[in-house]
C-alpha cells in the first residue's frame, strides 16, 4: 500500500480518505459471488491512507481587546483514526472516487463504526 502518489492529496474536515480491502469472492456457503455483489453491501471495510486534521473549533478571542495578539491559525479537535487503521464504514455514507486508476473512498469519521489498530 503505496502512500507515494497520494502526496498531493489533502483530505479536508472530518473526512479520510480509505483504501477498501478485497471482498470475498465466495459466501459463507461456498457460493460464487457475482461481480458487483460487494457494492451493494451496508457495511465494508479498508485501510485509512489519510485523514483530515479534525473538526474546527469555533475561536475563543474576545474582538474587543485590541492589544492582545490574535492568532489566525484554524483550530481542530483531532480525529480518533489514523493513517494504517483497519476501519468498518457504512457504505451509504462512503463516497467512491478513482484516482490514478485505484479506487478509493472518502468516508467521514461519522460512518466508521470500529477501527481495528496495530498498537
Amino acid at each position: 500500500m503505496s502512500t507515494d502518489k497520494l502526496d498531493n492529496i489533502i483530505v479536508i474536515g472530518d473526512r479520510v480518505l480509505i483504501k477498501p480491502s478485497l471482498g470475498a469472492e465466495r459466501s459463507r456457503g461456498g457460493l460464487y459471488l457475482p461481480v458487483g455483489y460487494q457494492d451493494k453491501e451496508d457495511v465494508k471495510s479498508g485501510y485509512i491512507l489519510k485523514c483530515g486534521p479534525g473538526y474546527p473549533l469555533p475561536s475563543l478571542d474576545d474582538d474587543s481587546e485590541s492589544w492582545t495578539g490574535r492568532s489566525n491559525e484554524a483550530k481542530y479537535l483531532p480525529l480518533q483514526v489514523q493513517p494504517g487503521d483497519l476501519a468498518i464504514y457504512l457504505q451509504k455514507n462512503a463516497i467512491e472516487i478513482k484516482y490514478n486508476g485505484e479506487k478509493y473512498y472518502i468516508v467521514p469519521q461519522s460512518a466508521i463504526l470500529l477501527v481495528e489498530r496495530d498498537e
